[in-house]
């Protein structure tokens, strides 16, 4: 069992001290449907993007072992405001509203749209913001869009591929293409693509360790 002197530094292993990180009280601090109400920037910030249901919700639950965190729902568009978790007193996990559903008025849109540019722009302790695309159906202009956001407010990025247990081979193959090329136009991308799916968990105790490295642990 790993405990609070493993993570302050009796063990060495960034393994161990992401597994007591994520094991920690995970609970949902505040949801913001407009700019006035984002809570002040306390902790360490990590922040999940994506196109309206490529399981931004789903990564986060399984992340912290759990089922109901983050509320998940077939229904695209339903994350309407910027969701705060705060993980352990030590990181804050921010789920942010999902973009490119057709479906959702025009005014929401540009509402959300609005909401994420502000949250983007002025936050200083946002160290991380994660992409989320799906395999299956590949890197759209909205999540290029995306990318050049974060470019433009100086925050690095690193690409999320999901749900890769139900992508082809062809398609996985060419998302990682289009991924790679969109890294090497970025400046703030990382270079490294992750594959998470709810079927192959492994990809995601490497993601737990970059996560606990961001939060000083």
């Amino acid at each position: 069992m790993v405990t609070a002197a493993d993570a302050e530094g009796g063990d060495d292993t960034i393994a161990k001290r992401a597994e007591w990180l994520f094991r920690q009280e995970c609970g949902f601090v505040a949801g913001a449907a407009e700019a006035a109400r984002l809570p002040e920037p306390v902790l360490p910030e990590v922040a999940f993007v994506g196109r309206s249901n490529v399981g931004k919700s789903t990564l986060i639950n399984a992340l912290t072992y759990r089922k109901k965190l983050a509320r998940t729902s077939n229904t695209p568009g339903r994350t309407q405001q910027i969701n705060f978790f705060d993980l352990g007193g030590r990181l804050m996990l921010v789920d942010l509203p999902g973009y490119g559903y057709a479906k959702v008025s025009r005014s929401d849109t540009e509402s959300w749209g609005r909401l994420i540019d502000v949250y983007l722009s002025d936050r200083p302790n946002l160290l991380r913001c994660f992409v989320l695309v799906d395999s299956r159906h590949g890197i759209k202009d909205t999540d290029r869009q995306m990318i050049g956001m974060l470019d433009r407010y100086h925050i690095p990025s690193q690409l999320i591929l999901t749900k890769t247990d139900k992508a082809t081979k062809a398609e996985l193959a060419g998302t990682l293409a289009a991924a790679g090329d969109l890294t090497a136009r970025s400046p703030y991308t990382l270079h490294e693509v992750y594959q998470a799916s709810s079927v192959y968990t492994q990809p995601l105790a490497r993601l737990r360790e970059e996560m606990a490295a961001l939060a000083g642990l």
